[in-house]
């Protein structure tokens, strides 16, 4: 989809979208088209008890003077209370509608009852934000699907306001987050027969063209530097483990922000083998590294002004003649052993190397850590709020706060010594699970703290909030790309030069 932005000006040979405030009340350029009409828009708004009620849409068909075939009006609410969040949703609400007429080219008139231009701009920004992330698709693997089956992409959508050239130089930035949010769902969709290790590095190392100084360490590079517990996962797969670095210099002479992401292209359980049912979705247990590699688009896309590196591990689960049994102790790059109990309780062995790996190589001035790491974060908190955990309450307030805006949430989880001795081992130095099915995703997060050194950190388990996710305006589901706009966020908030 094509977004493009200009004055105010009458649509031409376009489905043009007016908006209606609280009270049915129309803008200037509205009330024009609705003269035009000689009234029939605020008619058909009178005749159907449409009141401009936030996100709520009206279908006016072949109104009378006005050349396009319909005109759609669009509910503000109460023009005071509106905010990114809201303006984001009515974007994605207005292409969702777009989709299913089946309309390809359309002109949204943005404009506020006594607001600024400079509000204006952010508005029509946000709109036209909301509206890229609607308009995602992933399909490229069907080959027979009718045009009544399916809704119909939008080819240009134009923004008109009285601030085209601040609004158009604010969607900049943002359509650089879109980009990111949909190369973390895309790699989520993407089948692991396609997207295995291998082919998962290839296409990071593609990244280069955007600023990124990607580097890919292969097997014989891992095994030098002893990441004996990122490699047990993969002793079952044909495909060799890849860890992956990103680096995004925009800060001068700072230390880095540092993202790891978990990269289990496929998780079978390994000889822990999981139930068939739903196992196909397996496919997306490298959301981690996705998000990982969607917010370092984003920095690089839009210049950010910040030092950043993105680190995932990427592996395949499988079982085989080879793979880690139940019993088996490895060493980690850490040192530290590690008894595995549970070849299904996998991640955390690969973010265990990892993690070790970006405050050894990159002393790092913060660390966030992703995963879709525990059924049991969805147990305890759905798949409307990502599990948080850290050392350190700044980190966790600025990430709080990024969700809060972002509307990506998350909610802090416990740390504590009592937890901690659940994954005490009787021989070795640790266990890869708790007791039981307690406290499932805590012990996850007090395993990943054991490879964590003094560095202000936080691990956010994405299990709920990546795949299964419900359906928003914004996001049609299964997967959301989660945690791009959320790190986007915070570094833009907390760590980006002013």
């Amino acid at each position: 989809m094509k977004i493009s932005f200009s004055g105010h000006a009458a649509p031409k040979k376009s489905t043009p979208v007016i908006f209606a405030a609280e009270g049915a009340k129309f803008g200037a350029n509205a009330v024009a088209m609705d003269e035009k009409s000689d009234g029939h828009l605020s008619r058909a708004m009178k005749a159907t008890d449409f009141t401009g009620e936030k996100g709520k849409l009206l279908d006016v068909v072949a109104p009378a003077g006005v050349k396009a075939g319909r005109v759609i009006i669009a509910g503000l609410g109460d023009v005071s209370l509106g905010d990114e969040k809201t303006q984001i949703e009515l974007g994605g609400i207005i292409a969702g509608k777009l989709e299913t007429l089946k309309v390809e080219h359309a002109t949204i008139v943005v404009e506020m009852l006594e607001s600024s231009k400079q509000k204006i701009a952010e508005m029509a920004a946000n709109i036209a934000f909301g509206a890229r992330l609607r308009s995602y698709r992933f399909d490229q693997y069907k080959t027979t699907a009718t045009e009544k089956n399916r809704t119909g992409p939008i080819k240009s959508l134009l923004i008109q306001s009285s601030s085209a050239t601040a609004s158009r130089r604010l969607f900049e930035k943002k359509d650089a987050v879109a980009g990111g949010v949909c190369l973390a769902r895309d790699l989520v969709n993407e089948p692991a027969n396609i997207l295995h290790p291998e082919e998962f590095a290839k296409r990071l190392k593609e990244m280069d063209k955007l600023g990124l100084d990607v580097t890919v360490l292969r097997e014989p590079d891992l095994r030098k530097l002893g990441m004996g517990s990122l490699l047990s996962v993969s002793h079952g797969s044909k495909t060799e483990a890849h860890v992956v670095t990103m680096e995004w210099r925009g800060g001068g002479k700072q230390a880095p922000v540092a993202f790891v992401g978990k990269g289990v292209t496929f998780d079978t359980g390994g000889i822990s083998l999981k139930p068939g049912a739903s196992m196909g979705d397996m496919k997306g247990d490298m959301g981690g590294a996705a998000c990982v590699a969607g917010v370092m688009h984003a920095l690089a896309a839009r210049k950010a002004k910040v030092n950043a590196v993105g680190l995932v591990g990427l592996v395949e689960n499988m079982p085989d003649a080879r793979a880690t049994r139940p019993g088996d102790v490895v060493t980690s790059m850490s040192g530290q052993t590690i008894e595995i109990l549970n070849t299904d309780a996998e991640g955390r062995l690969v973010l265990a190397d990892v993690l070790w790996y970006a405050q050894e190589r990159f002393k790092p001035r913060a660390m966030v850590d992703l995963a879709t790491l525990t059924g049991a974060i969805i147990v305890g908190l759905g798949h409307h709020y990502a599990g948080m955990f850290s050392n350190d309450d700044d980190l966790c307030e600025a990430l709080s706060q990024a969700g809060a805006d972002t509307d990506e949430k998350i909610w802090r989880m416990p740390l504590d010594d009592a937890y901690d001795k659940m994954i005490n081992s009787r021989v070795a130095d640790m266990k890869n699970i708790g007791s039981g099915r307690e406290a499932g995703a805590i012990t996850a997060a007090q395993f990943l703290a054991r490879f964590v050194e003094d560095v202000p950190w936080a691990h956010i388990d994405i299990a709920g909030t990546v795949l299964g996710s419900p359906k928003t305006a914004i996001s049609r589901g299964w997967t959301s790309g989660y945690g791009v706009r959320l790190l986007d966020r915070l570094i833009a908030d907390t760590y980006e030069s002013r």
